[in-house]
């Protein structure tokens, strides 16, 4: 396990990086994790994140690629859900590292 420092608040994350408390998630988390991952949240980022959460909220699962890409492109549109746009905004793994900066565990059939 290791331990995130945002805004004075130690944050534990498994050994996968991901929250271990999903009450734990807040933007500034998500900024944080992110960073950890070399990315920059962009408004394009947030939408996703936001949509995952919901998504986590109404099924009690993270998403894996197919799935993803489906509820985007059902909620945000073809344009954004598609894997060439996820891939660019999530560095090729786009249901795992949505997922841990939208503060959800890891799907379960990603490896």
């Amino acid at each position: 396990m290791s331990t995130l420092i945002v805004d004075g608040h130690s944050i534990e994350l498994d050994k996968d990086g991901y929250l271990v408390a999903l009450a734990d998630w807040s933007q500034p988390v998500a900024e944080a994790l992110a960073q950890r991952e070399q990315i920059q949240l962009s408004s394009e980022h947030w939408e996703v994140l936001a949509l995952l959460r919901a998504f986590y909220s109404e099924f009690q699962l993270s998403p894996a690629n197919r799935p993803l890409i489906k509820y985007v492109a059902l909620k945000l549109g073809p344009e954004k859900g598609n894997g060439l746009h996820l891939n660019r905004l999530f560095n090729g793994a786009p249901a795992k590292l949505a997922a841990k900066l939208a503060g959800l565990p890891k799907p379960t059939n990603c490896l």
